[in-house]
């Protein structure tokens, strides 16, 4: 009976989850699937801790069951609360950390869920092939998964938990500037030199105040640019989250100005709307942010920068992406009507594998792409000698400066990916820190 109530409870409980991403988050109804998947393996794992937790004081093994099933508890109240009061009027602050607490909570889960599975296979794989066998000394061999792997498991948990909430704490705003050169052999003399700085992915619906946006942008004025792209994602879900920040962001200056293009987030597409017309409207209000901000919105577009009769092409699309959820509105063939004798092109594409499925494969007259939208994951590690982010398989190219030959013509095509400047989903960063590129050309 005990446990016929069990499964009912849990069917209530992974309703509400569905219901709440159904009602408010339609755009990501497709993760619900790892919902139930976490919900498993937090009934599998409890169960493992179980005996030991309710071994000893009651009101001890009541507090560590409560911190275990806190993040679930909170997914919970985030989705039966949200029926009424919905997420999006939580305020960004407390948004922000109430989905850190909950990633950081899983994520500490994760080393021991993997020791404990492994110790299981293993157990069931020797059961099925006969190894559980007793050995020489009479006694049952067998591979435990006791004390030894859930002190571990503890241990791990323990670290991975400290280190993700330094990241929400400390390095989410420890910004870095990353420098390259980047050699163009038909650059015109007069742009040798050329100072690019980029950014990336601010989200400004996850920036808890001013103070940081400021910072930034001071670091990108100092770095005295030419000319600063930005490469999308200005918001996370709605036009207005940048509002707050609007006198901050136009005071980012360059001698040729702020050209800009937009990411998977800046459409409205992640918000459940109403009425087809409000979404439009945000839409709308975007293009006329760009507008007051002074950056030059390209929407499948080009610019020529003319310098003393010597001419670059700047060109932005709208955002193009291989997986299915995000838009192919991306038209690089209409972006670069016009411009076909410009020697020198730099394209501004949000997602990465535009260039890997798109630009790379038929467009090789374009030199040089600024992507963003991967953030490196917001995790992983930098290190002379490795570099490693979950990111990496996911895309092919998720961060830094890369470049493609074409066999046909031997001329180099480059890709640079910027790891976002802001956060989304886990409100901190772990090894890929926020960042500021700057690109200088020559010949």
């Amino acid at each position: 009976m005990r446990k016929v109530l069990f499964v009912i409870f849990s069917i209530v409980l992974l309703g509400f989850i569905y219901f709440f991403l159904w009602s408010f988050y339609p755009k990501n109804l497709g993760i619900f699937p790892g919902f139930v998947i976490l919900y498993i393996l937090d009934v599998y794992l409890y169960s493992v801790y179980n005996n030991n937790i309710w071994r000893g004081s009651k009101i001890k093994a009541w507090i560590i069951s409560f911190l275990f099933w806190l993040p679930f508890l909170m997914l919970i109240c985030m989705s039966v609360i949200s029926v009424f009061y919905p997420f999006d009027d939580w305020g960004n602050s407390f948004k922000a950390y109430y989905g850190g607490i909950i990633f950081s909570g899983y994520v500490a889960k994760l080393i021991p869920l993997i020791l404990i599975l492994l110790s299981d296979l293993i157990k069931i794989f020797r059961r099925l092939t006969g190894l559980n066998r007793k050995n020489t000394n009479g006694e049952k061999f067998r591979l435990s998964r006791g004390k030894f792997i859930k002190n571990v498991g503890i241990v791990t948990g323990g670290l991975f938990f400290g280190t993700l909430s330094m990241g929400m704490f400390k390095w989410i705003y420890d910004f870095r500037v990353r420098k390259n050169q980047v050699v163009l052999p038909k650059l015109p003399a007069v742009f040798r030199g050329f100072r690019i700085v980029q950014i990336s992915d601010i989200h400004l619906g996850s920036w808890l105040s001013e103070k940081e946006l400021k910072e930034a942008v001071q670091i990108i004025n100092d770095l005295n640019p030419d000319i600063v792209f930005f490469t999308g994602d200005l918001v996370n879900y709605t036009t207005d989250e940048a509002y707050p920040f609007e006198d901050i962001l136009k005071r980012i200056h360059s001698k040729f100005g702020v050209y800009s293009t937009l990411g998977n987030h800046d459409y409205g597409d992640y918000k459940r709307w109403n009425d087809e017309g409000l979404k439009q409207k945000n839409l709308e209000d975007m293009y006329s942010l760009h507008e007051r901000l002074g950056w030059k919105l390209l929407r499948n577009q080009n610019e020529v920068l003319n310098i003393n009769g010597e001419e670059i092409a700047i060109i932005g699309v709208e955002n193009w992406g291989s997986m299915k959820r995000f838009q192919k509105i991306g038209d690089i063939d209409k972006a670069i009507i016009g411009i076909e004798n410009v020697p020198v092109k730099l394209l501004l594409s949000h997602d990465p594998s535009h260039w890997q499925y798109k630009v790379s494969r038929h467009h090789t007259h374009i030199d040089l792409t600024f992507s963003g939208h991967t953030h490196g994951a917001q995790f992983g590690i930098e290190i002379p000698g490795v570099r490693w982010s979950p990111s990496q398989y996911i895309y092919k190219y998720w961060a830094g400066l890369y470049s493609a030959v074409n066999k046909n013509t031997g001329s180099v095509q480059y890709l640079y990916v910027n790891r976002g400047i802001g956060s989304i989903g886990y409100p901190g960063r772990v090894g890929i820190l926020p960042e500021i590129t700057l690109i200088e050309l020559t010949s």
